[in-house]
């Protein structure tokens, strides 16, 4: 049957990216003395990289997604390492050698390609999406692929010693996590039951097979890609960990039913009762509130919290996702990035489990309308002491602009900056033609202070932005838990300076297909120190560190009384 898509609602993309030479763009106006980002894909190493979709003609529904970026420092140097996506190529179709993975090494600022001498070279799969945390807690970052088809877990196995050599093992079969095959995308980490051990939520999209796809037309002669509300959803899995291998608890856990088509998730303890809950964005089916029950089982309350569906009722496309306080209430907020001619959703929590949806008021809503965003990311790009949103788009189909005017296949991503009182400015992007983002990933790779993005472009290049802002003080915070999981996952942060709270919480997950660092970024605009620091473990153990001086790193290890101050600059690498 001939099925006619007069209005494209699908998440994804597909075309052939080709990146400008690296440059710098001011961002006038910001309240900060300068806002500046500078494009440093070529000069940092990483200008050969190209996704694959393996599209052939026929286009087929995956093609559309791109592929995840992240950050880990694999290594253990102190330096974010990046890993990427390559994305995949069909059965007896195109070159059978790419590896689902490439990894880059950082070299103290310029990135040199290790995938071959780490093991990830021969690892072939329709790669989709990354997770990365210390799953069995031997002090080493893993990853977790999700794909089309079976996902995959790749241990870090890193001998001893400094300057240890590292090579990433497959387990996703003998740990538990390849129980049956589903086209998998979102991933998070997490310690839903705070045992110590770091369990998993993976989000399924469609059911889709070759053989399912469907024949889908804009013009009534050529096919292009489908929208998702034409294929059946499947539900996403939870898994636990039990000591480093996983148990499949989905239903048990209160994670069914549920209606699938996920692109995007995010972690945050919205009722503060010490436990993880999840948002879950979903794509034209309602987005979903799992709140945890304090012994590691979750009651879901999307529709009564107010955020599974838009003004009128409807389900709108969920993809990328983040949670975090971008206000003086203290209350956390929830972003998600939607289709074109769908605003970007901001639902604020006014009380216990309850949100309402401030996009508008935000100032938010109207400039996001006719952008399809993917990767979606807070965080304090000027250093100022408040979140700023960070939106990357493009669209799915390249036969787009002949439906509407102001759809474009080719997207600016956007930078609001945030006003204080969560009223927000749009800002000029630094990349200054558009492209076709899907992820988007945060760290501080040059080790300055700032965080710098990642983002990747469906069936095209990456691109790193050197985060530049000359405004804003800074305290970088990095924890390391000992009774609870390794990376800390679910600690809760308060750096108090003057009468500023400012909140973070140590998570995975987020945007959308990527992992970003686990260090928390502070921006103290020009306050000199954090006069009070205080970190709730997961379990509850509270910690306060005393008059921590802007500009510098602080490591601290669970149980201590003393923060390890670390010196910042972009000096050679040990």
């Amino acid at each position: 049957m001939m099925l006619f898509a007069a209005c494209m609602l699908a998440t994804g993309g597909c075309g052939t990216g080709n990146e400008a030479p690296d440059g710098q763009t001011d961002i006038s106006g910001s309240p900060s003395d300068a806002l500046r980002f500078t494009r440093v894909t070529q000069e940092a190493g990483l200008g050969a990289f190209r996704h694959v979709t393996g599209a052939f003609g026929e286009m087929w529904f995956p093609e559309t997604m791109g592929g995840g970026a992240g950050f880990l420092d694999y290594d253990g140097d102190g330096w974010q390492d990046i890993v990427l996506v390559a994305g995949g190529v069909w059965p007896d179709r195109g070159d059978a050698g790419l590896p689902a993975l490439r990894l880059y090494r950082n070299e103290g600022g310029h990135f040199t390609e290790v995938t071959e001498e780490t093991g990830l070279a021969g690892l072939r799969a329709y790669g989709m999406g990354l997770a990365i945390a210390d799953y069995d807690n031997d002090g080493d970052p893993d990853i977790f692929l999700t794909a089309v088809g079976r996902n995959l877990l790749l241990r870090n196995d890193r001998e001893a010693g400094p300057g240890g050599r590292v090579v990433f093992t497959e387990t996703g079969q003998a740990a538990g996590l390849s129980d049956d095959a589903a086209w998998s995308t979102a991933a998070i980490f997490f310690d839903a039951d705070q045992d110590g051990y770091v369990d998993l939520y993976v989000g399924n999209y469609v059911e889709w097979s070759p053989e399912k796809d469907m024949w889908c037309t804009i013009n009534g002669e050529d096919k292009t890609y489908c929208t998702p509300k034409l294929y059946e959803g499947v539900p996403g899995r939870f898994y636990r960990n039990e000591g480093g291998a996983f148990s499949d608890r989905t239903a048990e856990a209160g994670f069914l039913p549920a209606p699938g088509k996920t692109l995007g998730v995010t972690e945050w303890d919205f009722n503060e009762d010490g436990w993880s809950d999840l948002v879950v964005a979903n794509d034209t089916q309602r987005d979903m509130l799992y709140m945890n029950d304090g012994s590691g089982g979750f009651v879901e309350q999307g529709v009564a919290s107010g955020i599974a569906y838009d003004e009128e009722g409807q389900a709108r496309a969920g993809m990328g996702v983040d949670a975090g306080i971008l206000d003086h209430t203290g209350a956390p907020s929830v972003v998600i990035g939607h289709f074109a001619n769908e605003p970007a959703g901001l639902y604020r929590q006014i009380s216990p489990g309850l949100f309402l949806d401030r996009a508008a008021q935000s100032q938010v809503g109207l400039p996001s309308l006719p952008t399809l965003t993917f990767g979606l990311c807070l965080f304090d790009a000027d250093l100022d002491g408040d979140m700023d949103i960070f939106l990357a788009n493009g669209h799915i189909s390249p036969d787009v602009e002949g439906t509407a005017e102001g759809l474009f296949y080719r997207q600016e991503p956007q930078l609001f900056l945030n006003a204080g009182d969560g009223h927000f400015s749009e800002y000029e992007y630094p990349i200054s033609e558009p492209i076709i983002a899907r992820a988007a990933a945060l760290a501080d790779y040059d080790r300055d202070g700032d965080e710098d993005i990642l983002i990747t472009e469906n069936a095209g290049p990456v691109h790193l932005l050197r985060n530049e802002a000359q405004g804003g003080a800074f305290l970088r915070v990095r924890l390391q838990g000992v009774h609870g999981n390794r990376d800390a996952l679910g600690a809760h942060v308060t750096a108090v300076t003057g009468d500023r709270r400012m909140q973070r919480r140590v998570r995975t997950g987020s945007s959308y297909l990527a992992s970003s660092d686990k260090a928390l970024t502070f921006g103290l605009g020009e306050a000199v120190q954090v006069d009070t620091l205080v970190v709730r473990w997961p379990g509850g153990e509270t910690a306060r560190y005393a008059n921590l001086l802007a500009g510098s790193e602080v490591h601290i290890v669970e149980g201590s009384d003393v923060a390890e101050i670390v010196v910042l600059g972009n000096q050679p690498r040990p």
